[in-house]
């Protein structure tokens, strides 16, 4: 319990302090956000605002848990390995951007192929070193599904989908970190109630995200100084889904992570009817833009989408004690 109180701490103060000379960093580099063009009216005046915050986040996380981490569970190695494999995509993915001046970075096969290798990695890790069978829990039913080789698919589909709806989720001040953090949040308790000893180090590599979370919030709320960027959304989904795949909550996750998952359905929605009938069910997507151009201030939406996150976790969480219970 110590070692991941002193863990969270740590990632919270370390970005804090850190990040003022950071963000003064960025400006003198010029490494300013790239905004849409057709993005919301509003959100003109944020271009030039620096990005690429992720590295300060990944910092953050990154230094407590290698300093406290004790080296012995191959599945916290594993999840943190996703989260450093996801946050060079996403940098990589930055710096094109900044190079380029414009808001589109690297090719859609490149980031398919490195979410593969990465992907592939995190099933090996979780299943030749940490003993994991290659099968799904559905923890709400008690029942288990035997994917076989057909699981490190499923690996791959959890990390493209968490990844991509932070990244989605990641277009208001604050409301990416904000739900992450929640989201992770319930993971600490979710590796604390397991009853495994062996948890500690993923308490302890959850409690370090959502420090770093809750510090890089200090900048990033409404109005932001510093965005996150893909380095940091992808980071993040890419821990998410490792904690997900480790803790076997993969199905689990749609509930944990369900303000995720709304974003990235929002998205499919608008995508599939503008195809089809060639009308949009959403002002904008994702969904937070919607609201956005209905009117609704930026705080009110990033509030009350952290409030729906919690909902979400808590329902998760909630489910995933009972299915503990009922294999007692």
């Amino acid at each position: 319990m110590g070692r991941v109180l002193i863990g969270g701490t740590a990632a919270l103060l370390i970005c804090i302090f850190l990040s003022p000379k950071f963000i003064a960093f960025l400006r003198r580099r010029e490494f300013g956000q790239q905004i849409r063009e057709d993005g919301p009216e509003g959100h003109h005046t944020k271009a030039g605002t620096p990005t690429m915050g992720g590295i300060i986040i990944f910092l953050a996380i990154a230094t407590p848990f290698l300093i406290l981490t004790n080296y012995s569970d191959w599945r916290a190695i594993g999840v943190f390995g996703v989260m450093a494999g996801c946050a060079l995509l996403g940098f990589a993915d930055d710096y094109t951007k900044l190079v380029r001046r414009r808001s589109l970075g690297l090719r859609g096969r490149t980031k398919l192929i490195v979410t593969i290798a990465i992907s592939i990695g995190l099933w090996w890790v979780a299943h030749y070193k940490a003993g994991l069978p290659n099968t799904v829990d559905l923890r709400v039913v008690d029942y288990q599904v035997n994917l076989g080789w057909f699981y490190p698919l499923f690996v791959y589909l959890v990390v493209a989908g968490t990844t991509s709806g932070v990244n989605l989720t990641d277009g208001l001040d604050g409301l990416a970190a904000g739900c992450v953090a929640i989201v992770v949040l319930a993971y600490i308790g979710i590796t604390f109630i397991s009853g495994n000893s062996h948890d500690r180090d993923l308490s302890l590599l959850s409690a370090c995200i959502v420090g770093g979370c809750i510090g890089f919030l200090w900048f990033n709320a409404f109005p932001a100084t510093v965005f996150m960027g893909d380095t940091g959304s992808l980071a993040l989904g890419g821990a998410i889904a490792g904690l997900a795949v480790m803790t076997r909550t993969e199905v689990l996750l749609i509930l944990l992570g369900g303000i995720f998952v709304i974003e990235a359905v929002s998205v499919v929605i608008q995508v599939l009817s503008f195809r089809t009938t060639r009308r949009r069910v959403f002002l904008m997507a994702p969904i937070h833009h919607h609201f956005e151009l209905r009117g609704w201030s930026e705080t009110k939406i990033i509030l009350r989408f952290w409030i729906i996150a919690a909902v979400f976790s808590a329902i998760g969480f909630t489910l995933y004690q009972n299915s503990l219970h009922h294999s007692l």
